[in-house]
């Protein structure tokens, strides 16, 4: 059975891929499915405690993730200031006399605008109140993403719009699609991994930690410029 939600985006998203340097601020276009479990597992444990999220992990790092993104997206670029610290150690950057760890840099940075609603599926397993856990998920990504709970349904099938963001090994996909590199719970991860509190070390491409995995979107890019790419669903 697939639980089907949707999200109405209310900010620009944004979510490094799992490779990216600080200063390089590509985006996905997409949740990831670490990023909506890691969500989902925040909500349980803040409504139902630590030990019932440890329970469910198991089910939750598992779970099959898909999704359907908007007709239309749009890939924003621009460079904002931020704050790093300084290589060399405190200094008084501003000549004010006050010496800081942190000084002003320059780092480039990608922003999507989704033309509609949002719609992600899981394949549900366990016990585990999923929509409930659904419906408070408030962001995805970068912190700042905010999403609002729309909508509810439930289907036998997935829908042939839905992409598998965490497909079987040897699935089809298309040669004329959009390539995106998306990260996941390793089959081996445990709730001590997921818990940053633990000192467990969480290993990028790992079985106990993220794995990375390719995925062909079925967009095409139809318009660009300077400061945007203008992405469009591929019909069929």
């Amino acid at each position: 059975m697939w639980l089907i939600v949707e999200y109405r985006p209310s900010t620009f998203f944004s979510l490094r891929p799992a490779n990216a340097t600080t200063s390089g601020g590509k985006t996905l276009v997409t949740p990831t499915p670490f990023a909506l479990k890691m969500a989902l597992l925040d909500v349980a444990v803040r409504l139902y405690g630590r030990a019932q999220g440890e329970t469910w992990f198991p089910h939750l790092r598992d779970l099959a993730v898909a999704a359907q993104l908007p007709q239309h997206l749009t890939v924003v670029n621009t460079f904002i200031k931020i704050m790093r610290p300084h290589k060399s150690g405190p200094k008084d950057t501003f000549g004010t006399g006050v010496v800081g760890p942190m000084g002003n840099t320059i780092a480039y940075r990608e922003f999507v605008q989704y033309g509609g609603a949002l719609w992600l599926a899981l394949e549900t397993k366990g016990d585990a109140p999923w929509l409930k856990l659904l419906a408070q998920v408030n962001y995805l990504g970068k912190r700042g993403g905010f999403m609002q709970f729309a909508g509810w349904e439930e289907s036998e099938t997935l829908p042939t719009s839905f992409t598998r963001l965490n497909p079987e090994p040897g699935a089809p996909f298309r040669a004329d699609g959009l390539l995106q590199v998306l990260d996941d719970c390793g089959p081996k991860m445990t709730f001590a991994h997921a818990d940053i509190y633990s000192g467990k070390i969480i290993n990028l491409d790992k079985p106990n930690g993220r794995v990375l995995q390719p995925v062909v979107l079925p967009y095409r890019q139809v318009q660009s410029s300077r400061g945007f790419t203008l992405y469009e669903r591929i019909a069929g």
